[in-house]
């Protein structure tokens, strides 16, 4: 775990089907912030590539991770502390988002892979292809630096590990 601090700024990040939405939203109703996903941000284009199966490359994620960045930049900036529900797959995207942003914090929900498929095959309306699970393990680099959460815990049980790990 992380040291114990209140940061102003909370990634979630992981593969896709880990909970970081469902784990947003209730994290951030908790401590009484606001919720953002990472998704309403991707550009269509990158929808659209994403929904026909096929990966994105570093390239696609620029402009997304740009978004982003703007985004928890504008929040510490204002003081107006938020959750964001975010892959942050790479270290480089990870520093990205990060660039020099006092208070930001990353949590990393990792759950073994049979139980990201069945949440993946039970998943209705999202956008993300279950195909892209594979790309997605293969592009996580793991972080160093962030809070790690059982993600296969039920979600009161995976916000209290996250709140406790906060202090």
């Amino acid at each position: 775990m992380a040291p114990r601090y209140r940061p102003q700024f909370i990634v979630l990040m992981g593969i896709s089907g880990v909970g970081k939405t469902t784990i947003g939203h209730v994290l951030a109703e908790r401590l009484g912030w606001r919720f953002f996903d990472a998704d309403d941000f991707h550009p269509d284009a990158n929808v659209a590539k994403m929904q026909r199966g096929t990966p994105l490359t570093d390239e696609d994620r620029q402009e997304w991770l740009d978004r982003l960045s703007l985004l928890i930049g504008s929040c510490v900036a204002s003081g107006e502390p938020a959750v964001l529900a975010c892959s942050a797959l790479k270290r480089s995207y990870r520093a990205k988002l990060r660039r020099g942003h006092e208070g930001v914090i990353f949590v990393y929900l990792k759950a073994p892979r049979e139980v990201v498929e069945g949440r993946l095959g039970d998943r209705k309306g999202h956008f993300f292809n279950p195909d892209l699970l594979e790309s997605q393990i293969a592009a996580l680099e793991e972080p160093v630096d962030a809070v790690v959460v059982d993600a296969a815990a039920s979600v009161e049980e995976i916000v209290d590990g996250i709140a406790d790990a906060l202090g």
